[in-house]
């Protein structure tokens, strides 16, 4: 793609986001949204191949589809409040269509059909684009919503996506579909805890975005794309393997990592709420991601492949590692010490 080109695009994604994130009136925040969806699209696109251009066109639908129903929710609001403030979304049926709609745009169970496909037909840097920068616009709207919200919906979508999520990553060997029912699942206890306190929500996804993009860059630095050239993929730079041994653990949620201080705190404030049977629920079903967290940990460091191997192995390089790689894993894997600090800070 033209290096020009893509600046353009890079750059029409933060706008979208920016306008998106700043905005307090229902067009406004649909216009950033319709931005970045058509900044987004090339970046799927870009190499030509048939499964890119069906990715790009699923996520075209969808998102076209959810924004109509972002607009609608917000009409029907004006109409019955005369209010176009993101924030007073005060009519029920509206608040009802709003969820449905950001549910869409995020890929949160029962619209999360589309999250997956896209994610396998885009390239590694574009599927971190997916599911870090374009989930931040309509995460804020669901933040600055979220007093009007049903809470029982949310905690119905939120458990059914941490079952899901969970679930139907078990069986793939694809590592671009493994995160992404990593992120539905990830998803879903960001929705369970909005209604009671959306800060925690803007904690996990900000926690979740530094670990998901360490994983995404260092796979996109050894050229991984499958299970199978993870397994040999160890020779080739046997110290950030080993890094990525430990993020991978901390996306699953394992103490001492910084992955289970979101888990721990939502746990918390959910047992506060009278929520018990909920927070039981989704932290059972976070150990359906936790065992395909383990099988993509035991295929980086833990096992050694078959000598009978149809694959080539890597020849060592020494290439020394990205500093943002470097960064991102630190964050990724000692952060919880610093808990203190962070919740000062929110």
């Amino acid at each position: 793609m033209n290096p020009q080109a893509k600046l353009i695009f890079i750059i029409s994604l933060m706008l979208g986001t920016t306008i998106t994130i700043s905005s307090h009136h229902w067009v406004m925040a649909w216009a950033g949204l319709e931005i970045n969806t058509l900044a987004i699209l090339p970046l799927i696109s870009k190499s030509h191949h048939p499964r890119a251009i069906e990715a790009a066109t699923k996520y075209f639908l969808t998102q076209s589809a959810a924004s109509a129903l972002l607009l609608f929710s917000s009409m029907t609001n004006a109409w019955h409040t005369g209010q176009w403030d993101i924030t007073q979304m005060t009519h029920p049926m509206s608040s009802l269509i709003l969820t449905a709609a950001i549910a869409m745009k995020l890929g949160l169970v029962p619209f999360h059909f589309w999250y997956p496909e896209v994610l396998q037909g885009s390239p590694l840097t574009t599927g971190l684009l997916l599911s870090t920068i374009m989930k931040l616009p309509p995460i804020t709207l669901l933040f600055m919503t979220s007093p009007s919200l049903n809470p029982t919906l949310l905690t119905t979508m939120a458990i059914l996506s941490a079952a899901l999520g969970g679930w139907m990553g078990l069986n793939q060997t694809q590592i671009r579909k493994i995160l992404a029912f990593s992120s539905i699942s990830h998803l879903g206890w960001m929705a369970i805890i909005l209604v009671y306190n959306p800060k925690l929500t803007l904690l996990n996804f900000y926690l979740y975005t530094l670990m998901t993009a360490a994983v995404f860059l260092t796979l996109n630095s050894m050229k991984v794309l499958k299970l199978t050239t993870l397994m040999t993929a160890w020779t080739k730079a046997p110290s950030l393997n080993a890094m990525l041994l430990l993020t991978l653990l901390s996306l699953a949620g394992l103490p001492p990592l910084t992955g289970f201080l979101p888990k721990w705190l939502i746990i918390q404030e959910l047992t506060k709420q009278d929520m018990a049977p909920a927070a039981t629920i989704i932290s059972l079903l976070s150990l359906l991601s936790l065992f395909f967290y383990l099988r993509l940990a035991y295929c980086t460091t833990i096992t050694l492949p078959p000598h009978t191997t149809n694959h080539m192995k890597q020849w060592h390089i020494n290439k020394p590692t990205n500093m943002l790689i470097a960064i991102l894993m630190t964050m990724s894997i000692t952060l919880l010490p610093m808990a203190p600090m962070i919740l000062t800070i929110i």
